[in-house]
């Protein structure tokens, strides 16, 4: 499985949704589900999929799944 499709997985996962749903344009503002709670789930999820530990500059940062894409390229983490 490519480093892209586990971060789609882990976005559906922390996020309740459905094994099909898109969410290459998911943002937190924009979308209900993703609230502060989940919000941190996501993360968690993340690190635990990735085995990074993500700053808490970069945790307030990821706001939407291009985001996080380009966080986890700080960490090592080649995304495509």
């Amino acid at each position: 499985m490519s480093e892209l499709q586990k971060l789609r997985d882990a976005f559906r996962t922390a996020l309740d949704l459905p094994a099909d749903a898109p969410v290459d344009e998911l943002r937190y503002q924009d979308f209900e589900k993703w609230d502060s709670l989940a919000h941190m789930s996501l993360v968690a999820t993340i690190e635990d999929e990735f085995s990074v530990m993500i700053d808490t500059d970069d945790v307030i940062n990821m706001s939407s799944f291009t985001e996080a894409v380009r966080i986890l390229g700080k960490y090592g983490v080649d995304v495509k």
